[in-house]
């Protein structure tokens, strides 16, 4: 009989219960020190994770096949995947568990990112290659901004997060011949996302970023359609939406400053429009998030 491969929320550690973060960052000896440098088979729903290697080697286990793995390498492993590793007594780096829904797109959607993240990678970091460089850069400081608390430290952790992330998906699914590639759809995504960040608060409809770029609204909703698998409309809600859970979380502005803050006349209306996207008040999401992430 196949032996059960074991689910956690951190490896070792029980899990069924609400998870009390949205991202952990802890040295890989911490914890594979303590069960003899073996991190046995098993998995982790609704997280995603990284390993920074920065000194040392072992082996990556992935549903079944071992792999090696080497100093200046990131591991990247989605939710729901058997993994497993081996690591030499003298490894040094950090391991980075991230709840999915967190993360800047979502294994296994449309997105270009979300398509790499929901497949393992082992990505060696060429000292050579200036985006390789950062992303060690990045992970470096993610590791060190996590251990200490200080003004800024969730913005910044997601700011190395998704830096470190990108870089890491180019660099892994870039060709020799031009890692820098992209196609007109993609271009045109990100200067929907550098438009919608510049005027979310203003709430211009899908129209207005249609018109920025250059094409038909109908053009422009079937190009988010087939990168995100939302339309238009549903992308700049999103954003809208992402921008008001942040400060509900990370900010002590009442509901209604929020509103206003977010280019809301009404607040009542605010209210509604949170209400519909996640079934409940802005208020009762407020208190039921900062209760999970430990107040």
């Amino acid at each position: 009989m196949a032996r059960r491969v074991p689910t956690y929320e951190l490896y070792g550690e029980s899990s069924g219960q609400k998870p009390d973060f949205w991202l952990h960052c802890e040295t890989i000896p911490s914890r594979s020190s303590l069960h003899h440098w073996e991190i046995r088979p098993h998995r982790h729903d609704g997280f995603f994770q990284i390993l920074y290697i920065d000194g040392g080697a072992g082996e990556a286990m992935f549903s079944g096949v071992w792999h090696p793995i080497e100093a200046q390498s990131v591991v990247t492993v989605p939710p729901g995947l058997d993994h497993g590793f081996r690591f030499s007594k003298d490894i040094d780096g950090f391991v980075i568990t991230v709840l999915s829904s967190h993360l800047k797109a979502i294994p296994g959607d449309r997105s270009r990112l979300g398509a790499w993240m929901a497949s393992p990678h082992l990505t060696k970091l060429d000292v050579n290659d200036e985006d390789a460089r950062h992303v060690a850069t990045c992970l470096r400081r993610l590791g060190q901004e996590f251990s200490q608390q200080r003004a800024g430290r969730n913005d910044l952790l997601e700011s190395y997060l998704t830096a470190s992330l990108l870089l890491t998906a180019r660099l892994s699914s870039a060709g020799p011949e031009d890692k820098a590639a992209a196609d007109e759809n993609e271009r045109r995504m990100e200067l929907l996302h550098g438009l919608i960040q510049q005027h979310f608060k203003s709430h211009q409809p899908a129209a207005f970023y249609a018109k920025a770029l250059g094409v038909s609204p109908t053009h422009l909703n079937r190009i988010v359609r087939a990168t995100t698998g939302y339309g238009a409309h549903e992308l700049i809600a999103r954003k809208l939406l992402d921008e008001a859970k942040r400060e509900l979380v990370f900010t002590f502005g009442s509901v209604q400053e929020i509103a206003y803050r977010l280019g809301f006349s009404d607040p009542a209306y605010f209210s509604r429009f949170f209400l519909k996207q996640t079934g409940q008040t802005p208020r009762s999401w407020r208190q039921a998030e900062r209760a999970k992430l430990g107040g």
